[in-house]
């Protein structure tokens, strides 16, 4: 792999933006719905701009209570209407700020019903379609929800994770199960060895998925993000990969 887009999730009043804004190439900004309002989206687009690093909105389910992590019980036509207004919300700030806003990225709930959930898949890519289809839906690596974006003809960023365990499915194994978070950093490290090297990870019923990386995800809310954030940065650098947004260009 030559190539690959280093991310994080920002604009969650973690404290831990500025540091780690320089080490990635694009951010998912809070947009309302688990975090975030006007000032928080403004000071990230801003930061992000300073950094040259590409924005992108992070809709989640309008959860703040549950930090976006829990699933609610919400239409398809409720979901694709909030997706909309929190697009609606960080647009309204890019414009603002002369920002272009590049991908969507669901959170938390949200991002795991997609990524299993044909309806929910197409609920939210039909919202990003209709919103701007020049933007980039970023999803679990082979899911529904990646396989919905290309459906609406959107362009779409398959998602691999460095410090979470998957599933023999494919999916990323439930928090709160055992062995679903890497706890240990060479663990962690040597996942995202694998998959750039051989493009797979080991689940954890001991099988190989060959796992799509267009891009790899940094939490922003860990408590260690941005040594964790420099490891990632130092490992990539290490293994010859160029970090570079979808959007960018050589």
């Amino acid at each position: 792999m030559s190539q690959l887009d280093f991310n994080c999730d920002l604009g969650e009043g973690c404290g831990n933006d500025a540091a780690i804004v320089p080490l990635v190439s694009s951010a998912s900004i809070a947009c309302g719905g688990h975090a975030g309002d006007a000032k928080s989206m403004a000071e990230t687009v801003a930061l992000c701009q300073r950094h040259g690093v590409a924005v992108g909105a992070h809709p989640s389910y309008e959860d703040r209570t549950d930090f976006g992590r829990r699933e609610l019980d919400v239409g398809l036509h409720e979901i694709h209407a909030s997706v909309t207004r929190q697009l609606v919300a960080l647009q309204s700030v890019c414009l603002a700020l002369g920002a272009r806003m590049q991908h969507v990225k669901p959170h938390g709930a949200l991002y795991n019903v997609a990524a299993r959930d044909e309806s929910v898949a197409n609920a939210i890519a039909a919202a990003v379609h209709a919103f701007d289809p020049s933007l980039i839906l970023f999803g679990l690596s082979g899911s529904a929800l990646t396989k919905a974006g290309t459906t609406f003809g959107l362009r779409v960023a398959h998602e691999v994770f460095a410090e979470r365990a998957y599933d023999g499915n494919g999916r990323l194994a439930p928090r709160g199960t055992p062995g679903a978070v890497l706890e240990g950093l060479g663990d962690s490290l040597a996942q995202v060895r694998m998959l750039l090297r051989d493009g797979v990870v080991i689940a954890r019923d001991g099988s190989r998925l060959s796992l799509r990386a267009d891009t790899l995800c940094l939490h922003g809310d860990r408590p260690d993000a941005v040594a964790f954030a420099c490891a990632l940065r130092d490992t990539l650098q290490e293994e010859g990969v160029q970090v570079r947004a979808p959007g960018a260009t050589a």
